[in-house]
Order: C-alpha cells, then structure tokens, then sequence
C-alpha cells in the first residue's frame, strides 16, 4: 500500500508515518516547507501550498488512500483573524486535494480518510455519543468541525471510499496537550479546571494512528470517533498525571473566569464536557492498545504504576 499523508510532520503525521514503515507502506507526503522535502524508497516529500492552490500532482503517483491531517491548531487565542485561519486551513487544504484529483483522471486512489473532531458534540456532562448523534455544539469548534466535515463529504461523489475520524484528547509526550496539562502539576500548582466533572474522551497517540491504519486496511467508510473506550472527567486526568508524575495535587480547583481572562475565548476546550462511544471502531475488529487512561500514561511517563480494578468497559456501562 501507497498512502498520501497530509500533515505528516505534525504530532499524529509522525507516528503514523512510523507505522506505515512499520506495515510496510510507502509514504508519500505534502508539506508547505520545502526544507522538510525528503526523497527515500518509502517516504517521498511533495511541496503544496493550498493558499495559493500550488501542488505537485506527481504526489498522486501510486497512491491508493489519502490520510489528510491538515489544519491549524486550535490550541492558541481565537483572535478574529485566526479564527478565520482554523477554518480556512482545513476547508482550502481538501479543496486543493479535490481539484487535484479531478484534474488527474487515471489517479490509483480509492479512499480518503480525514481528521476530524469530537468538538462537534454538544457540551454535556450527562450525555453519551456515537458517531449518529444529529445536534452540533453551538460553540466556534462546533462550526469549525461541522464546516470541516462537509468539505469532506465533497469527495464522495469522486466514487472514493470517504471515512472521518472525530479525534479526542491525544496523549502523548512529544506535543498536544498532555505536556501543556503536565507542566503545572511538575511545579506543584496543577488542578483541575471548573468543576473539575466536565468529561473528557482521550485517545493515546499509538491508538490514534493504527485507527487511520484500520480505517484503510479494511477499506472502512463513514464516520469514527477516535476516542479510547474509557472517557475520565477532567478531575480524573489531572489526578492521573499527578500520579504518573508521582506529585501531589495541593490546589483547589481553577475557576472558569481565571481560564478565560488568561486565555480567552479558546479556554473553552477546557471546560467543553462530550464524553464519546467508541464501540463503532471497536465492532469493525479494532483492539485499543490504551483503553484505560492510567495505563496510557503509565506508558507515556514509563511508570510501573498499576491501575485500579476495572469495574468493566465504559461503554458497556452507559448504553446498558
């Protein structure tokens, strides 16, 4: 197998690049820095540039899934302009990939698979969500990811195999937000945000790219959350960093308005509750490698910390 990554260099790019090599798949890759162009047997760089449309087609070459990662981050203030920037860098990148395969007739792909996020749910604390749930959180994320999801709906009609995966929390050590959520508490003032009971749907970053993997083995279509079957409230993952860390936790929680004065609009993410299903990957023969979030970090942080007895799968407990 041949596999276009878009944001191959990013956090997730760059584990799922080693794990294609790891299957033995060639990669190729689009990046917007000509610097990071690298030309090997099985990981050939290809220069874009979707602001102004430019791409080298010879991308395409042999390619049958195209796994697309692009967009900006939303981990800085949403200021007007950069608002603008999250969207776009999302709805400009497909539409480049669009075009270039309208344009390139006797291209070999057969499926796209693109990021997408649990952002789209509504804030709950008491709701549980598939991939059916109808509603969109009226809040930027959920413009952000409803906009995002039908540009990639627009591949369908190309006769491609479209497949979205809505991403949690991705924990890792190299970038994301466990380092960010692991500082504080290294200088013993880490705490939970608000209430501390707002849930959060977590993903360990191994996970995350063997589902894009999954995705494309078996051909898979459709919508995926890419979540891991566990969902822990945010006082639980602090706690959990605390205790992979081996610190204490001596502060009381963080008011909402703190948050949002240093932070502005963006401290939203923190305090956004959507705890999310992941039993539709897990019925297409996925097996999460981290499904408890204290054996993902035991993992990140190298401890040999043990986790409590399981009272069952998360999942199985809330639709039963």
């Amino acid at each position: 197998m041949k596999v276009l990554i878009t944001g191959a260099t990013g956090l997730v790019g760059s584990e799922l690049v080693s794990q294609c090599h790891e299957k033995g798949y060639s990669v190729n890759y689009l990046t917007t820095r000509k610097n990071k162009i690298v030309s090997e047997d099985n990981y050939q760089g290809y220069f874009w540039n979707p602001k102004s449309g430019e791409i080298d087609s010879k991308c395409l070459d042999g390619v049958s899934v195209i796994i697309n990662l692009a967009g900006s981050s939303i981990s800085k203030r949403w200021t007007t302009s950069y608002k603008k920037e999250i969207i776009n860098s999302r709805v400009n990148t497909l539409e480049l990939l669009k075009n270039t395969l309208l344009a390139n007739e006797n291209h070999t792909v057969k499926s796209l698979i693109s990021a997408s996020a649990i952002g789209i749910y509504p804030d709950s604390v008491s709701n549980f969500y598939t991939e059916e749930e109808a509603a969109i959180d009226d809040s930027f994320l959920g413009e952000v990811v409803a906009v995002w999801e039908k540009k990639i709906n627009e591949f369908k009609p190309l006769g491609l195999k479209v497949a979205k995966v809505r991403i949690g929390l991705v924990m890792s050590k190299d970038g994301g937000a466990l380092p960010e959520m692991a500082k504080p508490v290294k200088y013993y003032v880490g705490a939970a945000f608000g209430s501390g009971q707002q849930w959060q749907s977590w993903i360990h970053i191994t996970d995350l790219a063997a589902i894009f993997l999954h995705i494309a083995k078996y051909e898979l279509k459709g919508t995926y959350n890419g979540v891991a079957p566990n969902p822990v409230t945010n006082a639980k993952l602090v706690k959990e960093i605390a205790k992979a860390l081996d610190m204490p936790l001596i502060l009381p929680n963080v008011p909402k308005f703190v948050m949002y004065t240093v932070l502005g609009k963006m401290a939203y993410i923190l305090f956004a509750s959507q705890r999310v299903s992941s039993k539709k990957i897990e019925e297409e023969g996925f097996i999460f490698k981290y499904a408890n979030i204290c054996q993902a970090l035991g993992a990140i942080y190298d401890t040999n910390a043990e986790c409590a007895p399981s009272k069952g799968n998360v999942t199985k407990q809330y639709v039963s």
